[in-house]
């Protein structure tokens, strides 16, 4: 990360008058939170995640997914936002106006200051009805020896209630996307902080911006399909740059 880069992507935030954050997993994973396939350690190993990630699974088997995703949801209350949260709500709390748009399904956007942000993949936190779709309030459960927890039934329709996430098959949130995608377009500047840039359709996401004539100012330790459309690259944690370009 080379400082002339540091000094031009906090002047381009600075003059802003609309900015979206998109962030990735890599923002995340720096406050210990695993990523989907790191979760399955310990009695979890002999899984595979796409068996636990379905409309399909859930169906066969309602306790034992919901039982891994109440587990996923103990291990997020379990650990703080990190440093690169918080320098993105500040960056929030600055700007005229902005968006954050997020794939990671945790809340510590929440946490550290930010309003309201999209949730493209869902959330753990928002459970609702397998069958009708009403959200559910539900306290937390313990988990068993062998991971099955029972989902408690709906208040209205009587089915088990479902984790509040997008699994293989399913289709984003329409309204979060359509948002998202309208933010995007419509953006001076987004940020993109710890995503691959691989895992469609949020990685149109950036590449909107860019084919509208915003900028893009990626921040990822390692290279990625995005920084053919990023204008400015800084190379590092999210949790090391964002707080050096947020006092800049």
């Amino acid at each position: 990360m080379r400082d002339i880069d540091l000094r031009e992507a906090a002047d381009l935030i600075d003059r802003a008058e609309r900015i979206v954050i998109f962030t990735g997993a890599g923002v995340s994973a720096e406050s210990g939170i695993p990523t989907f396939r790191d979760a399955l350690t310990g009695l979890w190993e002999r899984f595979d995640p796409r068996r636990l990630a379905t409309p399909e699974a859930f169906g066969d088997d309602p306790a034992l997914v919901w039982g891994w995703y109440e587990g996923r949801r103990a291990a997020v209350e379990r650990v703080e936002p990190n440093a690169g949260h918080r320098a993105l709500a500040a960056i929030e709390q600055r700007a005229p106006e902005c968006v954050v748009v997020t794939q990671n399904i945790d809340d510590l956007h929440e946490r550290a200051g930010s309003k309201e942000p999209i949730h493209l993949h869902g959330s753990l936190f928002a459970p609702r009805c397998s069958a009708c779709g009403r959200p559910a309030e539900v306290e937390g459960t313990a988990e068993t020896d062998d991971g099955r927890v029972t989902p408690p039934p709906c208040d209205h329709c009587g089915a088990p209630i479902r984790p509040g996430v997008v699994w293989f098959g399913e289709a984003l949130p329409a309204d979060a996307f359509e948002a998202a995608v309208a933010a995007a377009a419509n953006c001076d500047v987004l940020i993109t902080v710890g995503t691959s840039g691989v895992v469609f359709p949020a990685a149109e996401i950036p590449q909107v911006t860019a084919r509208m004539g915003g900028t893009v100012i990626q921040v990822n330790p390692d290279p990625t399909p995005l920084d053919s459309v990023a204008r400015i690259n800084l190379r590092g944690a999210a949790a090391e740059v964002l707080p050096a370009l947020v006092s800049m």
